[in-house]
């Protein structure tokens, strides 16, 4: 009788385990999504680094415009980040927008592997330097733009959501941090191989082939992703934050007439808790931008019988005024962080064509291609970012007792970029001076003998600010924001990279206008008079953000663990 007992209870224990579906998400997703990183991280990388050199050997466009193109490009590959992070939250969910992106990732990499692959599909070629050049149809450049797009576009899909559904598989804070950790560095090892191994093929085999490479690594990408696709947990789309920020603005300009109560009450606080103010004083609204007060008021039929919101553009909660405050009190310090970036975007993409007219060989079969020095800044921001972490802040922490701020360490960001800037200035003038002291000797050619080393200084001097200020935004803005917008945080950052890529566009063309610094021809240029400028826009910057960090109040002051310092 026990025998049979017990042999119906493993039965029934069977049946069970057959009915409840396998538990989604852990580590088993973690060779799928990290290996899918990688892979989409080279292939993005392979094909837009080495785009400047692309457009002026290829395309026969001039060196400035070049520049001016990529800079736009990365502004959208940064910038579409963001849009796909909304679209994610409010709509889909992590896992779909990242499998279509990557996908349409690839799509593009096939159509910019045909326009290198197919002569009709470019101008007949034109020697670097020649004044009379094919330029390209309008159909050719519309082909090539449509798959640069089509890459901003799967770019935007990934590289946001991709860490957050990598986050959704883990339910431990722990675990969560080592995929953070793998996540960055899949990342920077795709890049850093994109950067060199696929623009070296670019440069010195065959373009057809190098962007080819790109395109396999972009499928291997989209296979290993959705090989994985039964092993994901993935959580429905819980709405996007920003819907309530403009909530906040809505109701604010419709109720701007209404008096505000006294003794804070007629606020909504929340479900339940409509009319009264709560025990704590932590959710009263704040006096600071009190005009948006407004927004929580109650006014007749915004709730109903029960104390829900019955009108939510309308009515806000209380919370949700003081999130919007808080993004307001951030933003000027947001606005120095984009400054940073025009600086950093106008630098790469200069760079690049200062390298194309100096000595790149490093013995005798190997020469370094022109795109892949950007990868030095790459470097060394990892590198400083191993430091700081291992040696540099518990040093500082063994000396002072405290750890710094994320304010100190962007405004020490903000210097080295400035100096950054003006190294590249001074390597410029002597490349410039032999430049001068050649023609003077009437010794003409395109080649400057002069070392392309001379420019990972400044480069790796850019790579160190990165590794204070970008890590130091994202702490800061994680440290301040409300608990339902910290997801923003990296977010930010993305935005503050497009803008700094677009606003270099702008910046570049002014200087172009205004001056005779940028010619085609660089060695005719006075392109260190460009990079003093810049770094003396960065320390003005520097200046303003001082004054910005001074009048900032951290609001979470007991998570730093550590007195109110700037």
């Amino acid at each position: 009788m026990e025998t049979n007992v017990s042999e119906e209870r493993q039965l029934d224990v069977e049946e069970s385990q057959a009915l409840t579906p396998p538990k989604k998400g852990g580590w088993i997703t973690f060779p799928f999504i990290t290996v899918s990183v990688l892979a989409v991280s080279l292939a993005v990388s392979g094909g837009l680094t080495n785009i400047i050199v692309y457009l002026i050997k290829e395309y026969n466009v001039k060196s400035i415009d070049s520049a001016q193109i990529y800079n736009i490009v990365n502004g959208c590959t940064s910038l579409s980040p963001v849009a796909g992070a909304i679209i994610s939250d409010a709509y889909f969910g992590s896992f779909p927008v990242v499998a279509f992106s990557a996908v349409t990732a690839l799509l593009s990499l096939i159509l910019l592997t045909l326009t290198a692959a197919l002569p009709t599909l470019r101008p007949s070629p034109c020697p670097v330097g020649s004044s009379i050049c094919e330029t390209p149809s309008a159909g050719q450049l519309a082909l090539l733009y449509i798959s640069l797009g089509l890459l901003a576009v799967g770019t935007g899909g990934t590289r946001f959501n991709t860490i957050t559904m990598g986050a959704d598989q883990f339910d431990k804070p722990r675990d969560r941090d080592i995929f953070f950790n793998w996540y960055f560095i899949g990342l920077y090892a795709g890049a850093v191989l994109g950067g060199t191994a696929i623009v070296y093929v670019q440069d010195s085999v065959s373009w057809a082939l190098g962007f080819g490479l790109c395109a396999a690594t972009s499928a291997i990408s989209v296979i290993v992703l959705l090989l994985g696709v039964r092993f994901y947990h993935k959580p429905s789309a819980q709405g996007s934050p920003f819907t309530d920020l403009a909530r906040v603005v809505v109701a604010s300009i419709r109720k701007r007439r209404i008096a505000v109560p006294p003794n804070n009450l007629g606020y909504c606080y929340g479900p339940g808790e409509a009319g009264k103010p709560p025990s704590s004083s932590s959710n009263v609204p704040s006096q600071s931008f009190s005009f948006l007060n407004c927004a929580a008021l109650i006014s007749q039929g915004d709730t109903h019988p029960d104390g829900s919101i019955a009108k939510r553009w309308r009515l806000c909660t209380v919370q949700q005024v003081e999130d919007l405050k808080a993004l307001i009190r951030i933003s000027p310090l947001w606005t120095s962080g984009v400054v940073v970036s025009v600086l950093i975007a106008t630098q790469n993409s200069l760079t690049v064509l200062q390298a194309l007219t100096m000595g790149r060989s490093l013995g005798h079969h190997f020469t370094v291609p022109a795109g892949s020095l950007q990868v030095v800044t790459l470097t060394a921001t990892a590198i400083f970012l191993s430091l700081l972490d291992r040696l540099l802040l518990p040093l500082w922490h063994f000396l002072t007792d405290h750890i710094p701020t994320p304010l100190q360490r962007i405004g020490v960001g903000h210097v080295l970029n400035a100096a950054a800037m003006a190294a590249s200035a001074l390597v410029e003038r002597r490349r410039s001076a032999i430049v001068h002291a050649r023609h003077a000797e009437g010794q003409a050619g395109w080649i400057v003998p002069m070392s392309a080393l001379w420019l990972m200084l400044p480069l790796a001097m850019t790579g160190a600010a990165e590794a204070l200020h970008f890590p130091g935004q994202v702490a800061l803005y994680y440290q301040e924001f409300p608990q339902s917008l910290r997801s923003m945080a990296t977010a930010m950052v993305g935005l503050i990279i497009a803008a700094g890529f677009y606003l270099s566009t702008a910046v570049v063309g002014l200087i172009r206008r205004a001056t005779n610094w940028l010619p085609d021809n660089i060695n005719t240029s006075r392109l260190e008079y460009a990079y003093w400028s810049i770094a003396v826009l960065g320390m003005i910057n520097f200046g303003y953000y001082l004054l910005c960090a001074n009048l900032y109040k951290y609001r979470r002051v007991a998570d730093m663990g550590e007195p109110n310092q700037r």
